[in-house]
């Protein structure tokens, strides 16, 4: 009884109170003991945020990231297609035919995706709608096709290249991922598209670009220059160095081991095998070449780590803090590198088993020709083509031409410096190499 007096009591003085305040003050008075319409919107969509903070589904929904990945794909795909008809034109005029196109479609897929994003063809509203789709492809889709790509990497390969073939392979890579950083940082370069031109130049062109810059957490427009500049020079040395072997070196051998340590891409490097072996009828030059360059490939799952720490060494050293050390390797190494690690183990692995009879069962009904085939499915065309060139074409799609104002000549004097340093090393190996055997 008593506890309903004094209620009543302060609601009549409360209500006696709101007599006596002006008209202007009496809605402020109103809003701060009651919530709007508008403040529970805002309270329901904190508490929303919060349930999505706390493991429940996130509000955007997946058809919202369609668009995005829809036109990702369409891109990458004319990006390839387009690359295609570039490299049967680039051989047919060097007399090569039937041979698989050395042009990359991952930087045509970024050039499409730049030119799409910068010619104002789409409203700023459609680009509201893709840059969700747009966004998952250029991080999730960039980090599996990593984890895929590691099936074309195999331990065989470093068995394959000789004793002889091996420090060759190594001083090549060294070459690069010491010289461009060390020339990059007196150029003024930031490290991280130092250390991305480095890994290009050295080890395998637009694919270890691709797996080191999100392990940087490089930025679109440090990672759309480093693929420029291996591009622009692997293609050059795709063109001229299989005339530069015939000239200054005497056998296949040396032939093949200089353009598979020189030439940048994958694709580049074969194509400038194959080159040389129409040109000079000398198909053995291809076989060499290719052996090499998987090797220099097979690098990338040591380089990636390694450079991945490197670059959280600097990044503590710019703060003050601690170089880390190895045993802290995995707060600085994201997980998709580990998945790419494993599957270069598993690749080679699989590689080892099939080399014994005992082995070859434990795998079953997959046979070496097979176990081939599955890993160029998951390697090549999962990771490579599918996932990489959409990644890439995000990145373009995802990239306005004001951020690659003011890069200036210097990234590409140190990318030119680099595939010379590293084109130079790969002769000296070739003729070290004529000189021993």
């Amino acid at each position: 009884m008593w506890r309903a007096v004094v209620v009543g009591c302060r609601g009549a003085t409360r209500r006696s109170a709101m007599a006596h305040i002006p008209h202007q003050h009496s809605h402020r008075f109103s809003a701060m003991v009651s919530p709007t319409s508008e403040n529970k919107n805002e309270n329901a969509q904190g508490g929303g945020a919060r349930s999505q903070g706390g493991g429940g589904p996130p509000s955007r929904g997946w058809g919202s990231y369609l668009p995005g990945v829809g036109l990702s794909v369409t891109v990458a795909t004319a990006g390839f297609e387009i690359a295609h008809h570039l490299g049967q034109g680039l051989l047919h005029l060097q007399g090569v035919q039937g041979a698989a196109s050395p042009v990359s479609g991952i930087p045509v897929s970024i050039l499409l995706g730049l030119a799409l994003k910068n010619s104002g063809v789409l409203p700023a509203t459609a680009w509201d709608r893709l840059n969700p789709g747009i966004k998952l492809c250029s991080k999730k889709a960039l980090q599996l096709g990593i984890v895929c790509v590691g099936a074309k990497l195999s331990a065989a390969d470093l068995a394959a290249a000789g004793a002889v073939g091996l420090p060759c392979v190594a001083a090549g890579v060294a070459s690069g991922l010491y010289l461009v950083p060390w020339l990059g940082a007196r150029a003024g370069l930031p490290p991280r598209m130092s250390s991305l031109i480095g890994v290009g130049t050295s080890i395998c062109g637009v694919t270890a670009i691709s797996a080191l810059s999100p392990a940087i957490k490089a930025t679109d427009r440090e990672t759309s220059v480093a693929i420029a500049n291996v591009v622009a020079f692997g293609t050059l040395g795709m063109l001229t160095y299989p005339y530069v072997a015939h000239h200054f070196l005497a056998t296949s051998h040396q032939c093949g081991l200089f353009l598979g340590i020189a030439v940048h891409d994958t694709s580049q490097c074969l194509g400038s095998a194959l080159t040389y072996a129409t040109v000079y009828a000398d198909q053995k030059v291809v076989e060499i070449a290719a052996v090499t360059k998987l090797t220099r490939n097979l690098c990338l799952a040591f380089a990636v780590p390694m450079l991945t720490w490197r670059h959280a060494g600097r990044t503590a050293k710019a703060t003050d803090s601690a170089w880390p050390a190895l045993a802290d390797l995995k707060k600085h190494v994201p997980g998709f590198v580990y998945g790419f690690v494993g599957m270069c183990l598993l690749r080679s692995l699989g590689d080892a088993a099939l080399a014994s009879p005992e082995g070859a069962a434990l795998l079953g009904s997959f046979g070496a020709e097979e176990w081939r085939a599955a890993a160029a499915v998951v390697g090549d065309t999962m990771g490579s083509r599918w996932l990489l060139g959409t990644a890439m074409a995000a990145v373009g799609l995802g990239t306005s031409a004001s951020a690659l104002k003011g890069v200036g000549f210097r990234p590409f004097t140190v990318g030119m410096a680099g595939a010379a340093a590293v084109g130079a090393t790969g002769m000296a190996s070739a003729l070290a190499v004529g000189a021993i055997l």
